[in-house]
């Protein structure tokens, strides 16, 4: 995801102005008594509270002043620098710790990863995440570690991804072909051609996934009533994503749930609808399918994920959700989560490329010389391509698909040396970690070289507190495997294939 939850809701303050009117008030009336600085913290051993809570509402107009300049990372992020690496702030009624480096990091993701892998129960994880059921935002239970187990091990493993390797090499040579064709009919007498590339890559990396999922492309398919169901489908789930992020008024003030300001519960539910009324189509799609295709063999023909999901759960069921409803959960899930991390991160690194001409080149040169101009590249060459790999890893250093991430704290801890109530939301602002000047020289500059010299050594799978773009501990990305694979692949395939004569008929 883009930001953190919280963002979209911030634009939703000057929906509630009249309460701002009735706070002001009180603020005023009341500011000592609701005003806490450094020392009353120190003194009780709670993380540093930041000044200027506003009664009722908390920080949120801070925040909201905080965010019109700047992404809510970097907000936070400034403030990180005066209060130190772990601080409480409140939104609405709900305390909020923020994290901010990676010794806190540490300590919070081993030692105390038990009592911090729960999410916190958000209006847009009920009524958009099948109330739970939707593995990413499932509260930690038994039902979460089920789940998480099957995906790993059926969905999402190693020797899964290999055996539908073919899909992701035959979508990719199928979108260049198309987009050469682009290139071939529309280019003005200069030889270019206008193409949004974020559309490029979201529409390619839709493909691979889809057939990875329910077996099937929706867009390029030369039929007019599938490509208008790709774009439905494709604008929906964009709509799941922004709403997913939204942090609503009844979640801040959950006494105000009921007018749902704004109508943003509303509007949760009718995408919610209509991405249902999507997966019920093809969940009988498989059905059938495999109703004629009972009796024979398995290995008579490719099982997509909703096969293996039909055939694990039978007419069973996980914890308190039937069957159907795991398998859709499951695959949206696993359908958004690789479509936005995956296409966000491919259009950063062709931005940072593009600004940094000296880093294309030696990209380039590497492909020649480990690969040459006379094949494809296959994903068995990825290995051999460290220095596009240290470019990947450095965008996404730089940016990371969800800088912000949420959990909750289910027990009282100490971290750090403070003391953390139980049911306190922590956000930890990954944006900050990444770029911590005391780690990372030259920190907000793009230079992939680091991965190859000084920090050769480190990863972004959870190991190294210094980089966790996919978070750590148990609820770190169970896709980091699958979603790596398929940026490297299409990164390396684009650049080796953009400029090569040889390639001229598929790019």
């Amino acid at each position: 995801m883009n930001y953190s939850i919280l963002t979209n809701y911030l634009n939703t303050i000057t929906i509630i102005g009249i309460l701002f009117v009735v706070t002001t008030i009180i603020y005023v009336l009341f500011f000592r008594s609701f005003k806490v600085g450094h020392h009353h913290n120190k003194h009780n051993k709670e993380p540093p509270t930041v000044d200027g809570a506003w009664p009722i509402l908390g920080h949120l107009p801070l925040l909201h002043g905080s965010t019109s300049s700047q992404p809510l990372h970097k907000a936070l992020g400034a403030i990180a620098d005066e209060y130190g690496p772990l601080f409480t702030m409140k939104l609405g009624s709900r305390k909020v710790v923020v994290l901010s480096n990676s010794e806190m990091a540490k300590e919070c993701f081993t030692k105390n990863d038990f009592f911090v892998s729960s999410r916190p129960n958000l209006v847009s994880f009920e009524n958009v995440g099948y109330n739970g059921a939707m593995f990413g935002f499932a509260p930690y239970g038994s039902y979460w570690r089920e789940l998480r187990k099957v995906v790993n091990l059926e969905l999402l493993s190693n020797q899964r991804i290999e055996q539908l390797s073919h899909v992701r090499v035959s979508e990719l040579q199928a979108s260049m072909k198309e987009l050469h064709s682009v290139w071939s009919t529309q280019k003005n007498e200069s030889g270019y051609v206008l193409v949004d590339i974020k559309q490029w890559f979201r529409e390619l990396i839709f493909n691979i996934v889809l057939r990875m999922i329910i077996g099937k492309r929706l867009f390029g398919t030369m039929d007019l009533e599938s490509e208008v169901k790709a774009k439905k489908c494709l604008k929906v789930i964009t709509e799941f994503l922004d709403v997913m992020e939204e942090f609503t008024v009844g979640d801040a003030i959950p006494s105000l749930r009921w007018l749902d300001l704004g109508g943003r519960e509303k509007a949760m539910k009718e995408v919610a609808k209509e991405l249902d009324k999507i997966m019920n189509e093809w969940l009988d799609e498989h059905r059938k399918k495999m109703d004629y295709e009972d009796g024979k063999e398995a290995s008579s023909y490719e099982q997509d994920f909703i096969d293996v999901m039909l055939s694990i759960l039978s007419h069973g069921k996980i914890d308190a959700f039937d069957a159907d409803t795991v398998n859709k959960a499951t695959a949206l899930n696993i359908i958004v989560g690789a479509i936005d991390t995956t296409s966000v991160t491919l259009t950063w690194v062709m931005c940072l490329l593009l600004r940094n001409p000296s880093v294309l080149e030696k990209a380039k040169e590497e492909l020649d010389k480990k690969i040459g101009k006379e094949r494809y590249i296959n994903e068995s060459d990825i290995n051999k391509l460290v220095y596009i790999q240290a470019i990947v890893k450095e965008t996404l250093r730089l940016y990371p698909p969800a800088p912000l991430t949420t959990r909750e704290f289910t027990e009282n801890i100490n971290l750090g040396g403070y003391n953390i109530e139980k049911g306190t939301i922590l956000l930890t602002n990954v944006w900050k970690i990444n770029t911590d000047p005391n780690v990372w020289l030259d920190c907000l500059e793009f230079k992939p070289e680091k991965f190859l010299t000084t920090h050769k050594d480190v990863d972004f799978r959870g190991h190294h507190f210094d980089l966790l773009p996919f978070e750590s501990g148990r609820r770190m990305c169970p896709g980091i495997s699958f979603g790596l694979q398929i940026v490297y692949f299409i990164l390396a395939s684009f650049l080796h294939s953009f400029e090569n004569p040889l390639f001229s008929g598929t790019c």
